[in-house]
């Protein structure tokens, strides 16, 4: 076998596997399009947005911190994990926990917030007696 016939061997299989990764590139993002579809569907006119909600619930998701404005109700179920957020085209939608299930069965990257009420606290790195305030300490 002579070197330009292994070169052009060697530049079919690299072409093939261009071709073939680009291949399933495009069609995870095909599937990726029809779950963000099907959640929006999904979604349609299920939001509980409160225009007039005037708390701030912040939340980390994708590695920023986000927010949500809820009213004093919502508050108290989200934190309960009764309802959860739902992330769709930019905007941060309010959700019952069902529908919150639903959607994350579907295309688990839109939950922007899921509360896990039975979760365990996380570690307070203050709990540590070295942290502790005297209680005799006067500012």
């Amino acid at each position: 076998m002579d070197l330009a016939k292994a070169y052009a061997i060697r530049a079919q299989k690299e072409k093939d596997e261009r071709i073939e990764a680009e291949r399933l590139k495009q069609e995870e993002a095909r599937v990726r399009r029809e779950a963000k579809a099907r959640v929006e569907e999904l979604l349609k006119g299920q939001s509980l947005n409160d225009a007039n909600a005037e708390i701030a619930r912040h939340f980390p998701y994708g590695g920023k911190i986000k927010r949500i404005h809820v009213n004093a109700e919502q508050l108290k179920a989200l934190n309960a994990g009764e309802l959860g957020v739902v992330q769709q085209n930019g905007r941060y939608l309010l959700v019952t926990a069902a529908l919150l299930a639903e959607a994350e069965s579907i295309f688990p990257a839109c939950v922007a917030l899921k509360v896990n009420p039975d979760a365990p606290a996380e570690d307070d790195p203050y709990a540590d007696p070295q942290y502790q305030v005297p209680d005799d300490l006067v500012w």
